[in-house]
């Protein structure tokens, strides 16, 4: 029998960063973590970009990107509020008229997602404005007369051309993140949009639909609209088959250039992440980590990022099993707040004769599916650089096991984790 499987301290630490980010935002970090999300060193300058109220995005592997805001199933209830219609009679509702010299208010994003929603009734409103530290956004929710909905639009800032934007509107590998549709398009203007038709939790759980709209432009603006079939993102009872909003809609709001307007007024973030170190070639991963599988492992697929993650589904003759790895540049920090490297590998892990520090998990695969099993090696070099390697016992993190366990051994998984080849990437 697998033995139980503890939490990742990185995640609890994320965690607890994006709530003091955004106030009562709670993330699912199990979900947040699967499929290569927990990214280290690049990982925490994002979230230290996203403290500062700069670039609001963490990047999930195969996901895109998600903003960090407030909104959910803490305080945000919406029972007593008052409604407002909206749509052509809020028309003529002015647009935020700050430039990048002053701030627009919580109040004026509200006005301006009230003025670009369908006819329909608005409550429980809440939003942020850019004089905050913290990143902006407006959430509202609306109901077009078939049920209400929870609608948000989040604004921040990405580096043009990086490969943070390139993962915030590239589609998921549906083998990590089931949905529904997804198309990324590049506009006239040189900006580039995905529509997503997807679902709060990856591994379906619940019946909860997360539509979204993802622009980021050539200057850098990002906006991210989203959308549920429910009045709350997570934990509330399913309002409608769909979310309300149409994919043109969301692209028509998400598209609307007060939004960039909003973005150029977010103050400078004293920390951007650019000073992350260089993070470690995609299909060098992919590469590297077929390369170190056992001779009678048939790859069946493979996938993943543009850095630091890749996947391989390999058949040893039992059935498919998903092979993960992350490969993370030093995720050491000399300010206690950010690392990690000591909650991760503390006392309790095994240190190798060459000073790698390696701890090891066995048990269930985070609830995907019943019986799913997710066996993992971590391990840290001596100069920070850290190397991830997890197998399932499916051919997905998502899907019901079809074998009792995964293809390869603890011993296997520990053979590739501390291979010497993944030194030869960064």
């Amino acid at each position: 029998m697998p033995v139980e499987h503890h939490e990742d301290p990185f995640e609890s630490r994320l965690g607890d960063a994006l709530r003091q980010a955004g106030g009562t935002f709670e993330t699912d970090r199990t979900t947040l973590a699967s499929g290569g999300a927990v990214r280290g060193r690049r990982f925490l300058f994002r979230r230290r970009a996203a403290v500062a109220g700069g670039v609001a995005g963490v990047a999930l592997a195969g996901v895109g990107g998600a903003l960090l805001v407030p909104w959910g199933d803490g305080g945000t209830g919406v029972s007593g509020r008052d409604t407002i219609a909206v749509g052509s009679s809020a028309a003529s509702s002015p647009t935020p008229t700050a430039t990048a010299t002053g701030p627009v208010s919580g109040d004026e994003l509200l006005r301006t997602l009230k003025r670009l929603l369908p006819e329909g009734e608005v409550s429980g409103e809440e939003a942020r404005g850019t004089g905050s530290e913290l990143n902006p956004y407006a959430h509202v929710v609306f109901d077009d007369g078939e049920g209400g909905g929870a609608v948000s639009v989040g604004l921040g800032r990405v580096e043009p051309g990086s490969a943070t934007a390139r993962d915030m509107t590239s589609c998921p590998d549906k083998r990590l993140v089931p949905h529904d549709s997804c198309t990324t398009t590049r506009l006239s203007d040189g900006s580039v949009l995905m529509l997503l038709q997807g679902y709060e939790y990856p591994d379906r759980r619940a019946d909860t639909k997360q539509w979204t709209a993802t622009l980021v432009t050539t200057e850098g603006h990002h906006v991210l609209v989203s959308e549920w079939n429910a009045e709350a993102e997570k934990d509330a009872p399913i309002t409608r088959p769909e979310p309300p909003l149409s994919p043109d809609e969301l692209k028509r709001i998400a598209t609307d250039a007060a939004w960039r307007t909003a973005v150029d007024a977010i103050p400078d973030p004293k920390n951007t992440g650019s000073d992350a170190p260089p993070a470690a070639d995609g299909t060098g991963v992919r590469k590297t980590l077929a390369g170190l599988l056992p001779r009678d492992m048939k790859v069946v697929t493979d996938g993943g990022q543009e850095t630091e993650y890749a996947y391989v589904v390999v058949d040893d003759g039992k059935g498919e099993s998903l092979v993960q790895v992350n490969v993370q540049p030093d995720i050491r920090s000399s300010d206690p707040k950010l690392d990690i490297s000591e909650e991760l590998f503390g006392s309790g892990a095994e240190v190798l004769p060459d000073g790698t520090k390696m701890t090891t998990k066995q048990g269930p695969g985070d609830d995907k599916a019943p019986g799913l099993v997710m066996w993992t090696v971590d391990t840290m070099r001596t100069d920070g650089m850290r190397v991830v390697v997890s197998a399932f016992n499916s051919g997905s993190q998502t899907t019901a096991p079809n074998r009792d366990t995964p293809a390869l051994t603890m011993a296997q998984l520990k053979e590739i984790a501390t291979s010497e080849e993944w030194e030869k990437l960064l």
